[in-house]
């Protein structure tokens, strides 16, 4: 009896632990995780599961805050090119393609902050994902980029989320980018000398694919 007594004890004492170390996930399902780790491994699992413990931690950050952290998380991430890591010559992927890969290019980098951001409660008309030349220094060539901007307010000078200068910069801060256009879920924007115009709904062919994809 005194066995049977000292097993249950034991058998509960390590439940208490497995279920104390567990990690508690909010803005992922549990089966969701479990596909991740079954495609890409238990480093892609734990990447997505510091994913959102960042966004809890950045739920009730002031805006700035949310800005800045997500935009770290993600710039830690390898680069490396849609040819060499995709095996195409372009390919947007889903942040948990980019997340669970462990690698991505510039387009990636800034779609996974927009909806990292979007989750963190920022309302989709405040951010756009901009493409830009890339204008480098001491370079006789420019460089097709792509950002994340967010927009204060309506015709507000945009803060530029980067991984390639990978501090915070206002858009009028950044002399090496010349924005060519820029898009959210809901629309597309070309780029004037001041500002921008909306061209109407976003119907790029990549974003279409990356939806159904999420």
């Amino acid at each position: 009896m005194r066995k049977v007594l000292l097993y249950s004890s034991i058998t509960l004492f390590f439940l208490l632990i497995i279920n104390s170390t567990a990690t508690s996930t909010q803005f992922i399902t549990n089966s969701k995780l479990k596909q991740v780790k079954n495609k890409y491994g238990d480093r892609a699992q734990k990447r997505v599961e510091l994913w959102d413990k960042m966004l809890q931690k950045n739920q009730n950050e002031k805006i700035l805050y949310k800005l800045k952290n997500v935009n770290d998380f993600f710039n830690k991430i390898k680069y490396k090119t849609d040819p060499r890591h995709w095996r195409k010559k372009d390919y947007w992927a889903t942040p948990f393609e980019f997340m669970g890969t462990g690698a991505g290019d510039c387009e990636d980098f800034a779609i996974a902050k927009y909806f990292s951001l979007r989750k963190l409660g920022i309302p989709e008309e405040k951010l756009r994902i901009t493409y830009v030349i890339y204008q480098k220094r001491n370079s006789k060539y420019d460089q097709a980029h792509m950002v994340l901007t967010y927009y204060h307010k309506p015709g507000a000078t945009p803060i530029v989320l980067d991984n390639i200068n990978k501090k915070l910069k206002l858009a009028s801060k950044r002399k090496d980018l010349k924005p060519i256009y820029s898009f959210n879920a809901s629309g597309l924007w070309q780029a004037k000398n001041k500002g921008s115009v909306k061209m109407g709904r976003n119907n790029l062919k990549a974003w279409k694919s990356l939806m159904s994809r999420i």
